[in-house]
């Protein structure tokens, strides 16, 4: 057992990355369990397409609307306290949800609101989450402890989550969303385990929100690989938002698949992400990130086409396979190019603006999905994605080179921008406080 704990987490990754990790693991485990159970309370509650599509809307719009908030704020405070509190949030919205369940209650507007909170209260969590990898190992440790990450991700939220949450849900709606309550306070009580190096902070530098938040926007529009990602996730999470938001529709209407099957969908896809996180070593060797970034947008626009044309279950099963292993490979490759380039002290703003970029175009797309599937079915969300996709890939093509330069250390501020430190000081250990 010694040996396989070693293996998959390494000695050298330190004692706080592991309740990392297992912070990450539990929380990510009740987030795939309301993966599934979300849009099937939602859809037992209407009928309505335009309303499925808004239960998709009102979680991804809270990072859009406070992204650069939680980013700015994520380095001005304590950012382990701003997770232990959130999540602490998240419980006892989820324990009122769980109640108005139970008693017979819900109804589709309660739950909408619910499901915006809880998104809101996810906004502030994840951003200060996202930047405690960096100050807990070392910058060449980066990937293996990102791939580590995705592949608990995957196991938990992907391939455990959605079948255990449309198990529990088709038992009773309210098993589901208790069982999310219980495990996100768990995984409160493991952050709180972690100890973070401090990051070091100019007493006499006092500037306003809207400064922070323009700083950091600056920083990622003069950074050519962080830029093209950011530009590339928010065209291609349009496409891609307007076909998942009404995935559970396409499900059983299009596919003939019950609770369990929906489920199931997403259980396929997080087999395929463990495929990717097993080869990711091996592929990166022998592509570069470029021609590597190239081929996933190929495999996205690709499986619009396929889940478009098809009818038959088993093909969307093979399709959601791929687009899994696709999915692993781009999300750690991004996420390793933004930790390696964003200077410790811009981690939560150049992260938020990324996360706008996600979530606007997820919010876009799921609007634009809702009114297409209402009035053409539910396969006309993804031929958008598909003709969308496509024409995003010609246009973008050439700008993918940028990131094949992200492996050269972070670009400082010029200097009147600079923050509290250096670009050189990310990529060495923080002082005698680094857990190597």
């Amino acid at each position: 057992m010694s040996r396989l704990v070693q293996t998959v987490l390494p000695a050298r990754l330190g004692v706080p990355f592991r309740w990392l990790i297992a912070s990450s693991w539990t929380s990510n485990l009740g987030d795939g369990i309301a993966m599934a159970a979300g849009p099937l309370l939602v859809a037992s509650l209407t009928h309505d397409a335009r309303l499925v599509a808004l239960g998709a809307t009102v979680q991804w719009l809270p990072p859009l609307l406070f992204g650069l908030l939680a980013g700015a704020l994520a380095d001005r405070w304590d950012r382990r306290r701003i997770v232990l509190v959130v999540n602490w949030v998240r419980v006892l919205v989820l324990g009122v949800l769980t109640a108005t369940i139970g008693t017979g209650h819900a109804s589709i507007v309660l739950v909408l609101a619910v499901l915006f909170v809880l998104g809101t209260a996810e906004v502030f969590a994840d951003n200060a989450a996202q930047t405690f990898l960096p100050m807990l190992v070392r910058r060449d440790d980066l990937a293996l402890a990102n791939s580590r990450l995705q592949t608990g991700f995957i196991t938990v939220n992907k391939l455990a989550g959605p079948p255990l949450g449309a198990a529990l849900f088709a038992a009773g709606a309210v098993w589901p969303f208790a069982g999310q309550a219980v495990l996100v306070a768990a995984a409160a009580l493991l952050v709180a385990r972690i100890v973070l190096p401090a990051v070091p902070r100019d007493p006499d530098r006092r500037s306003h929100l809207g400064r922070d938040i323009a700083e950091g926007f600056r920083w990622t529009v003069r950074h050519p690989a962080v830029r093209t990602l950011v530009l590339t996730i928010f065209i291609f999470n349009i496409t891609f938002g307007a076909a998942w938001s009404v995935l559970v529709l396409y499900a059983t209407r299009r596919l003939g698949l019950g609770e369990i099957g929906f489920g199931l969908l997403t259980t396929v896809s997080a087999v395929g992400g463990l495929v990717g996180g097993v080869l990711y070593g091996w592929i990166t060797r022998r592509v570069s990130l470029g021609n590597l970034m190239r081929i996933g947008l190929i495999v996205e626009t690709l499986t619009h086409l396929g889940l478009a044309l098809t009818r038959q279950a088993w093909v969307a099963i093979g399709i959601f396979f791929l687009f899994g292993v696709h999915e692993l490979v781009w999300g750690t490759t991004s996420v390793s190019v933004r930790q390696r380039a964003v200077p410790r002290a811009l981690q939560g703003r150049v992260g938020s603006v990324y996360t706008v970029g996600v979530f606007g175009g997820l919010v876009v797309g799921s609007a634009v999905g809702g009114v297409l599937a209402e009035h053409w079915g539910v396969t006309a969300p993804f031929w958008f994605a598909f003709a969308g996709s496509a024409l995003f890939v010609v246009l973008i093509w050439g700008q993918l080179r940028h990131v094949a330069h992200t492996d050269e250390a972070p670009e400082p501020l010029p200097e009147d921008d600079a923050p509290e430190e250096s670009a050189r000081d990310v990529a060495g250990p923080a002082g005698g406080t680094h857990p190597h």
